[in-house]
């Protein structure tokens, strides 16, 4: 069924492959666009005796290597978040539908969280693999001093070093701290858009402009963001300090770094991933917008559902 409005078919892999277009802008840019703070963040959480705050670590920063120092790492920020934004999204979208028909509609609809966990979980699984040699390289240009200044410098010195391994060494941590991040953000992100549409957009979706649709997934994706951060922070400090030193464990940074430690930077990762998140979700639909890609409307019972539980005139 393709009608005038789509340019494709919802789950054909014309689909699939704008989806992953909008998921490599969406990540891409957000990623690099907010670097400066990202840096500072990381120098936060290397280097608490040096950089004491968000706006003290700006001025030390800019002081020592000048406002071009901010841009550190944009390189491989730039191209590890593309292809991690290309398999989060993209395969999102794949696992969504594949376990969406393996449960039949009615359980899909009734497990549709679960749903939402379960494919954000597989898609995340893939996404940090294709993000990990490039998150390591970022790490090391931002937070080891004269260690490498660009990406074409640090790869082969890393290679040279350990390795391979150097590469992936971060993979299982990252896996800590994205999937529960990802299982947030597109289950938070799913449910929110239902609820806004439910109890607070006065009109249903299809009666929205295409703008209002894009207002209400940007107020989601901040909801959702929020509690991102909260949920990924203590991972997030324990995969900064782990990629600076070599030979300490997770559970040994984690001991040490104690409850508060892991909690360091909360505010500012906050406000970062809230945003971060929101402009995330408005650039992936306004991709899908553009594209004229088929957008379903949120989850409605099943009308085989309806009858079972008796609530059909």
């Amino acid at each position: 069924m393709q009608n005038a409005e789509y340019s494709c078919e919802y789950g054909s892999l014309k689909f699939y492959a704008l989806c992953g277009v909008g998921g490599v802008l969406s990540c891409g840019l957000t990623h690099t666009g907010v670097v400066p703070l990202d840096l500072v963040k990381c120098r936060m959480q290397v280097d608490p005796q040096k950089y004491k705050s968000i706006f003290n670590g700006f001025s030390v920063t800019i002081n020592e290597d000048g406002v071009r120092g901010l841009a550190k790492g944009w390189a491989p920020t730039f191209i590890g978040y593309s292809m991690q934004g290309l398999c989060k999204f993209g395969f999102y979208e794949v696992f969504k539908i594949l376990y969406g028909n393996m449960l039949g509609e009615e359980n899909a609809y009734l497990w549709r969280t679960s749903l939402y966990l379960a494919a954000s979980a597989s898609a995340e699984f893939f996404a940090d693999i294709a993000l990990a040699p490039m998150e390591a390289a970022k790490v090391r240009i931002q937070t080891q001093p004269g260690y490498a200044n660009t990406l074409r410098q640090a790869l082969p010195k890393m290679f040279a070093e350990e390795g391979i391994w150097a590469f992936y060494k971060g993979v299982a941590p990252l896996w800590m701290r994205q999937i529960p991040y990802t299982m947030m953000k597109f289950a938070c992100f799913e449910r929110t858009v239902e609820a806004l549409y439910k109890y607070v957009v006065p009109k249903p979706r299809s009666e929205c402009t295409k703008g209002e649709q894009l207002v209400v997934t940007f107020v989601a994706g901040y909801i959702a963001g929020v509690f991102c951060a909260i949920v990924s922070h203590p991972a997030d400090s324990v995969v900064s300090v782990l990629n600076k030193e070599k030979g300490s464990s997770a559970s040994q940074v984690l001991m040490r770094l104690g409850f508060k430690g892991v909690w360091k930077g909360l505010f500012a990762r906050i406000i970062m991933i809230g945003t971060l998140t929101a402009l995330q979700w408005f650039i992936y639909d306004s991709v899908k917008v553009y594209f004229r890609l088929p957008r379903p409307p949120p989850p409605e019972m099943p009308e085989s559902l309806k009858k079972k539980l008796g609530l059909t005139e």
